[in-house]
C-alpha cells in the first residue's frame, strides 16, 4: 500500500500516522501490510529498524516518537511479535537468507519474553506489571511458534519454545480467570487468531459472543459497552474467519470500506450513536490489518503460514544454517 509507505520514515520506522507515535507491534502489523502490497524493500527496512533499536536485553520500549523513547515500559507482546513479521517477510519474498540476518534479533526477543513466564506458563504483560492479558498471550503463542519455525529453518531448533507455546495455549484454554478481565473484543477473538484455541472450540468461542461485538453492516466493536466500531478489530476478526475458511470474513471486510479514505488509508473507527468518525486519525496498523485480511481471503500462503505456523513446523528442514 502506497499510503503506509508514504508514512514510513527514512529510518524505516512506521508511526501510526505522520509525526505520530510508534509502538513495535503496530509497526510490525504495518510492515506486514507492506509485504502484502509487494513493498518488500520498505518492509525489510522496517525490520532492520527494529534490529537497530532493540535493547540489550532483547526488548523494545513500548513507544517511540521521532526517534525518541516516549514510553520506557517493556511490553512482552510488542517484543515477541517480530517473529511473526520476520517469518511473514521471508515467506512473502522467498528470501530465507533474511531469517539468518534477523535471527539474533528474533532469538533475543523471544528469550526476553520467556523470562516473564509465570509458573502456569502465562506471560507477564509488561516489566512494570504483574498482569496477564489474554489477547497479548494469545499473540505471543503465535509468535513463539513462528520463532520456532525460524529456528528450525536455520538448523537451530528450539523445542523449549514449542513447549512454552503449548503450555501457554493450555493455560489460555483451561485457566481464563488467570487473565485480566476486560470488555475488549480482541480478548474474545485473539485466542483463535493466535491459534491457542482451535477446532470446534474455536468456532464455539466465536459464536458465544458474536452478537455482543459484531454490529451488522458496521463491523466490530472495540469494547462491548461502547457504540464504536474500529477498522483494526474488524479486519482482525475478518482475518481470523478467513483463516478458518468462514465466509463471513468477506462481509466484515466490506463493512470496513466505510472507513476508507480517498488516499487508501483507513480511519481508526466510527462512533455509530453519534454518526461520526472517531478519533480523527488514519492509522498505518489499521491499513496493515486490512491488507492481511484481504490476503488471507485470497489464500495467500505467506499470511496463512505466519498465522498458522504450527502447519509449517513439521515441514521445516534446515536451509540456511547459522554459521
Amino acid at each position: 500500500m502506497t499510503w503506509i509507505a508514504s508514512v514510513q520514515e527514512p529510518s524505516g520506522a512506521i508511526p501510526w500516522y505522520p509525526g505520530g507515535p510508534l509502538d513495535p507491534w503496530n509497526h510490525i502489523e504495518a510492515a506486514m501490510g507492506l509485504d502484502v502490497a509487494g513493498r518488500h524493500a520498505e518492509a525489510a527496512a522496517a525490520y532492520r529498524w527494529l534490529a537497530r533499536t532493540q535493547n540489550p536485553d532483547g526488548s523494545w520500549y513500548a513507544e517511540y516518537r521521532g526517534g525518541q523513547v516516549t514510553d520506557s515500559a517493556k511490553d512482552s507482546n510488542f517484543t515477541a511479535y517480530i517473529a511473526v513479521g520476520v517469518l511473514h517477510h521471508a515467506l512473502s519474498t522467498q528470501d530465507f537468507s533474511f531469517l539468518r540476518e534477523l535471527w539474533p534479533t528474533v532469538r533475543d526477543a523471544i528469550e526476553f519474553v520467556l523470562r516473564s513466564r509465570s509458573p502456569e506458563g502465562a506471560i507477564q504483560w509488561r516489566d512494570s506489571s504483574s498482569l496477564f492479558l489474554i489477547s497479548g498471550c494469545a499473540s505471543i503463542h503465535q509468535s513463539l511458534l513462528c520463532a520456532a519455525v525460524i529456528a528450525s529453518r536455520l538448523g537451530s531448533p528450539r523445542p523449549g519454545w514449542i513447549r512454552a507455546a503449548s503450555e501457554l495455549a493450555s493455560t489460555i484454554r483451561s485457566r481464563p480467570n488467570l487473565f485480566e478481565a476486560k470488555p475488549h473484543s480482541m480478548d474474545w477473538y485473539y485466542p483463535v487468531l493466535g491459534s491457542a484455541i482451535t477446532g470446534p472450540a474455536a468456532l464455539q468461542r466465536l459464536s458465544d459472543k458474536w452478537d455482543r461485538f459484531v454490529v451488522p453492516g458496521l463491523g466490530v466493536r472495540c469494547v462491548s459497552d461502547q457504540p464504536w466500531v474500529t477498522g483494526g478489530e474488524t479486519a482482525e476478526l475478518a482475518l481470523t474467519l478467513a483463516l478458518l475458511g468462514d465466509s463471513r470474513a468477506s462481509a466484515l471486510l466490506a463493512d470496513i470500506e466505510m472507513l476508507r479514505h480517498s488516499d487508501g488509508s483507513y480511519w481508526t473507527g466510527y462512533q455509530f450513536a453519534n454518526h461520526v468518525i472517531w478519533p480523527e486519525e488514519r492509522t498505518t496498523w489499521t491499513a496493515g490489518a486490512v491488507l492481511l485480511a484481504s490476503a488471507a481471503l485470497r489464500d495467500d500462503p505467506a499470511v496463512h503460514g505466519a498465522f498458522k505456523p504450527i502447519s509449517l513446523l513439521s515441514q521445516e528442514k534446515p536451509r540456511y544454517p547459522i554459521e
